[in-house]
């Protein structure tokens, strides 16, 4: 079944990278369910990328963004699926609390993985966003 929203939808993610390992959550629903990615998830209506992002991740993981910056910009388009997504992701520095998976009917772990031991299953956003981590 092919989804048309209209115009392009607005997200935000999370690089959180600490020690040489990055943060995942392995999607259990479309788009690209089974897959390892960001956290992350929609900038709401007068929220800025920044807020949505942080939000987002203390929604799905239960931490407080500490220091970040804009690592990358995501244009996500699926012409077959019809859905085109925009998200900037942050590349988060440090955090506050323990990460747990918040929104088990949604994702699988949290996990960290090693940047040079990355699951071959990830989102289209998470290759970006590592891409530019490396400065690919």
């Amino acid at each position: 079944m092919t989804v048309h929203h209209g115009e392009p939808r607005a997200g935000s993610g999370a690089a959180i990278v600490v020690e040489g390992r990055v943060l995942l959550l392995r999607r259990l629903t479309p788009p690209e369910a089974g897959c390892w990615g960001l956290p992350g998830g929609k900038i709401d209506l007068f929220e800025t990328a920044e807020a949505a992002m942080r939000r987002e991740v203390a929604e799905e993981l239960g931490i407080t963004v500490g220091a970040a910056e804009l690592l990358c910009f995501v244009d996500q388009i699926d012409r077959a699926g019809g859905t085109h997504w925009v998200a900037p992701v942050y590349r988060v520095h440090d955090f506050t609390g323990t990460p747990h998976n918040r929104e088990p009917a949604k994702h699988d772990g949290p996990a960290w993985f090693a940047l040079d031991a990355l699951p071959d299953a990830l989102t289209t956003p998470t290759r970006i966003a590592l891409a530019a981590l490396r400065g690919v």
